[in-house]
């Protein structure tokens, strides 16, 4: 393989479909002109099917805008898009609490809050990028603000209602993985020991808790002291949640100079999850697998869904970067080439987010509550910025 050769092409790739194809889709059927933030219920050609908002994509759009800005190229359009987005967050979405919104009306009206903190998390994230597009130290207070409230949410008895009753006490990854990567977006533009301290913390309960070597996997439910459950929910693993933690770690390694237990602890988790999520048949990244090799029972168990692929294809370029084993290389052709040849839909634009297990299109809309702009353009833009660091050496 020519390395150069090879990671141009993707580098270019990358930039040239964020420029002519992903942010197009959406700055001209998501973007909402009348009342600010995005629409994400979109069908193929990209009509409108639902008005109803999705607040965690409010803050996901205005990073994705941000991110591109920061490293693909400074549109004006792109952070005017981030500021109005911004300003419908800040409007509408968060409720006297101090809480956010899970869905909103077009026109920003509450229609529905959940127990999770993740629509605060995007909107952190959101404004610490807008901080660093702009240099604007007000939205880096912001994010920072929104932070501490997360903290004190989680934190908090009482505040956010348990999925469970008490009768088995159990805690998620999902969150654990969720916080460093906030706290890491936001230690860019503005300093604080609550960000070190989440991102130590998340550390211990990933190493202590979720990570079980007697299955080579990073557990999505686990004990309060990481006891393993054996029940259906217990014994599921996220392989794409598992590879997009990888790359967070990646991310801190990199903040703290290259930290070798760090690096090393991602790519265990990464080496493990893609042995239990690449699909030996088909190809792609699977959704859910059981440690005990049981068969799993999510209804989408055997479906590929396109945002494992993506983060599958930043954390093959990270691991390579880091460790110049060129293992990485092929295994991000593998997945690079099986995703590029099954979601992008060439005819109308964007990708296609749900493929059955064959790689064939389970349905054809753009969007919902759930996809829209923001796994595929933040792969797009952390792949072509990977790539170009590689090429430089750093």
């Amino acid at each position: 393989m020519n390395i150069d050769h090879y990671l141009n092409y993707w580098s270019d790739l990358y930039k040239e479909d964020m420029l002519t194809d992903i942010m197009p889709f959406w700055m001209e059927h998501g973007l909402d002109k009348v009342h600010g933030g995005v629409y994400t219920c979109i069908d193929r050609k990209g009509e409108l099917m639902d008005s109803t908002k999705s607040v965690w994509f409010q803050g996901r759009f205005a990073f994705t805008c941000c991110f591109a800005y920061n490293h693909i190229e400074r549109k004006q359009e792109w952070l005017d898009a981030a500021k109005c987005t911004l300003g419908f967050i800040e409007k509408h979405c968060f409720d006297n609490d101090r809480r956010m919104y899970f869905e909103v009306m077009a026109d920003g009206t509450p229609l529905r809050k959940r127990r999770y903190v993740f629509s605060e998390s995007f909107a952190a994230i959101a404004m610490a990028e807008y901080a660093l597009a702009t240099g604007n130290q007000t939205y880096a207070q912001k994010a920072l603000d929104i932070f501490k409230d997360m903290r004190r949410f989680l934190n908090t008895p009482g505040i956010l209602e348990p999925k469970y009753l008490p009768t088995v006490e159990m805690q998620g990854h999902s969150i654990t993985m969720i916080m460093i990567n906030v706290a890491s977006r936001i230690k860019k533009v503005i300093s604080d020991p609550e960000l070190d301290r989440q991102i130590d913390e998340s550390l211990h309960a990933l190493k202590t808790y979720f990570i079980h070597p007697e299955f080579k996997a990073l557990l999505e439910t686990v004990g309060p002291n990481g006891e393993f459950i054996d029940t259906i929910n217990g014994r599921t693993i996220n392989p794409g949640h598992c590879i997009e933690t990888s790359w967070f770690l990646f991310d801190v390694a990199h903040d703290r100079g290259n930290d070798k237990e760090l690096i090393d602890l991602g790519l265990q988790i990464f080496d493990w999850s893609w042995e239990w999520g690449w699909d030996k048949e088909y190809g792609g990244i699977i959704n859910f697998r059981d440690c005990r090799n049981l068969p799993a029972q999510d209804y989408s168990q055997d479906m590929k869904f396109w945002w494992p692929q993506t983060e599958s294809i930043i954390a093959t370029l990270y691991a390579y970067k880091l460790t110049k084993d060129e293992k990485y290389l092929q295994m991000h052709r593998q997945i690079s080439e099986w995703t590029y040849a099954h979601f992008p839909d060439h005819e109308y634009g964007e990708w296609y987010g749900y493929l059955h297990r064959d790689g064939s299109v389970a349905q054809p809309a753009k969007g919902n509550l759930f996809k829209g702009p923001f796994h595929i353009p933040r792969m797009m833009t952390k792949a072509h910025t990977l790539c170009q660091e590689i090429l430089a050496g750093e």
